[in-house]
């Protein structure tokens, strides 16, 4: 495999990103302070995400793709590629889905995951994904807005999937992995899936078709779908691959192993760690469910020399006792997402493994659902004095910083909201034209509700959040979520859910609660009502404090940032 790299670096330098004098994402622009990548554009192609990321595979078809590290199941790529084709066939055979139909994952991190959101895209389905921990509730409000047709789960998540099923309009049935198939039920067996679409015709797609839709709080309110493109979740992929980025000055194929925690069903996890790995020939180990055991068992059994982390991983690995130096010996590259992790607990981890910043690279990145998820990143090498960056801006993509006070865009070392435009951006909210023009503009900027600033050498740094959601070992939590269960409570005359800071998960919801008069409410009966209806990092782990008035402005909007300081 390795003998392939030099010809392999020399075609995908020549060919991958050679300057295209016009990109149709990236206008031209008068305005002052706006940030062009230092890195240039990616070439753009009418490919489907399966196509891009797989469509190297060939080179290095029996090299390992995916691995299970607590089963020790493994799939090489030329058998992935083969599975995902097999699959698409068989949804569209054997369930009866047609192009455009929802399909929803209540799956963790497993091979066949990606078997069944590759497989689905190539068939032109629509994949949502959820949080296998999610209550009932909080399952059918994503699928039932989103018009699931088909669920794929295992058996420990299928009483749950069976239940949402029933109140699914035009449902066509549930896909068991690992289990058998019941007609009768509507239940069918992935393993038979795989065999049932022979002689079936792929449909044709084009790059600028809906092929994903996560969910986000995006700067504020109830979860929203995320309707994402493949031209969209390529862009991302290949602006992560260009050369500066990447270990091996842009060579694919090296077959390096890479172990991830992040979970597929979180943007991050599915393009910014499992398509980007897969795209460059990487082996990927990954567990279904993180325990410290599972976890430091794979460190010494795989020998990674990738990480990908959240911060409350890092910190893990920084300081438990667990964690040896000998667990960590054959890393050398650690990528932090989802939160921004701190310099302290950089240098902290370093010093667990007993190596320098020569001998460890730590790279950070920045992004947001709606961006698929990249638009910042540091490059693979960068200066010391830079830790703690979360980046430059990546490829075929425009940034501004405006000014919380005059709205105008500002310079280096000047604080503001970041707004990004570029070919990663979402198409837009699923059913929510309002939501949509309040997040991207006419000039197609989008809001992120961060507060940045940027040295003069243009490496981001992040201040502050605008928005609302709180981020809890790097989940989104949507504080108005938690507000709209509370107010099911009858005592309950108002409230507010705001993020404070701790220690182990970065942030925790805290309720802020106004009971009606003459009624009589206790933290426990706040508590439970959240513990009951959502998935248990959403919990009020920071507490319930009972208080007269929630402070709003004219408006009546939540004025969170006075909660912050009682």
């Amino acid at each position: 495999m390795n003998r392939n790299i030099t010809r392999i670096l020399n075609k995908y330098i020549s060919n991958q990103y050679r300057t295209c004098p016009q990109v149709r994402y990236l206008s031209s622009s008068s305005e002052k302070n706006v940030l062009n990548s230092h890195y240039g554009v990616i070439k753009d192609e009418n490919v489907t995400l399966t196509q891009h990321v797989y469509g190297e595979a060939g080179l290095w078809e029996d090299s390992p793709a995916l691995t299970c590290a607590a089963s020790g199941r493994t799939y090489a790529y030329g058998m992935t590629k083969l599975l995902i084709e097999k699959c698409a066939k068989g949804l569209l055979s054997e369930l009866k889905l047609s192009p455009g139909d929802s399909v929803g994952l209540i799956l963790p991190n497993m091979p066949e995951f990606v078997v069944l959101a590759h497989g689905a895209m190539e068939a032109g389905l629509v994949v949502t994904f959820i949080n296998p921990l999610y209550t009932h509730d909080e399952v059918l409000r994503q699928f039932a807005d989103c018009n699931v047709k088909a669920i794929a789960t295992i058996e420990m998540f299928m009483p749950v999937a069976m239940e949402v099923s029933k109140s699914l309009k035009d449902y066509k049935g549930t896909i068991c992995v690992g289990g058998d198939g019941d007609k009768v039920r509507g239940i069918y067996g992935f393993q038979s899936l795989l065999s049932a679409g022979q002689g079936v015709e792929l449909p044709k797609l084009d790059a600028d078709d809906v092929c994903l839709i996560p969910y986000s709080s995006g700067t504020s309110g109830l979860p929203k779908g995320v309707m994402l493109t493949h031209r969209n979740l390529v862009s991302s992929v290949k602006q992560l691959c260009r050369p500066e980025f990447m270990k091996y000055k842009g060579a694919k194929g090296t077959g390096d192993t890479t172990l991830a925690i992040p979970p597929f069903f979180h943007i991050y996890g599915f393009n910014g760690v499992l398509n980007y790995t897969q795209a460059i020939g990487c082996h990927l180990v990954s567990i279904p469910k993180f325990t410290p055991e599972d976890y430091l068992k794979a460190l010494i059994e795989y020998k990674p020399r990738n990480l990908f982390v959240v911060p409350s991983l890092l910190v893990f690995l920084a300081s438990h006792p667990l964690v040896k130096r000998e667990h960590l010996a054959s890393v050398d590259n650690i990528t932090v997402g989802g939160a921004p992790a701190t310099e302290s607990i950089l240098e902290k981890f370093l010093d667990k493994c007993g190596k320098t910043k020569d001998e460890l690279v730590l790279l950070q990145g920045y992004g947001m659902t709606e961006t698929s998820p990249v638009i910042l990143v540091t490059p693979y090498f960068y200066p010391h004095d830079k830790v703690g960056t979360i980046g430059q801006v990546v490829p075929s993509t425009q940034v501004k910083v405006v000014s919380l006070t005059t709205g105008e865009a500002v310079g280096p070392n000047e604080p503001g909201e970041i707004y990004v435009r570029g070919q990663q951006v979402m198409k837009g909210y699923l059913k929510n034209e309002a939501a949509t023009k309040e997040t991207i503009d006419k000039d197609g900027w989008l809001r992120t509700g961060d507060v940045v600033y940027y040295d003069k050498d243009e490496y981001f740094y992040i201040v502050d959040r605008t928005k609302e959601l709180i981020k809890v070992k790097g989940n989104q939590v949507s504080p108005t979520e938690i507000e709209t269960i509370i107010m099911e409570l009858p005592e309950v005359a108002d409230v507010a859910v705001i993020g404070i800071p701790n220690d182990k998960d970065g942030e925790v919801p805290k309720a802020f609660v106004v009971h009606k008069p003459n009624h009589q409410l206790t933290e426990k009966q706040v508590y439970d009502i959240v513990a009951k209806k959502l998935v248990k990092y959403k919990h009020l782990k920071g507490g319930v404090e009972f208080i007269d008035a929630v402070p709003r402005n004219v408006a009546g909007k939540i004025m969170r940032k006075d909660l912050r300081v009682q």
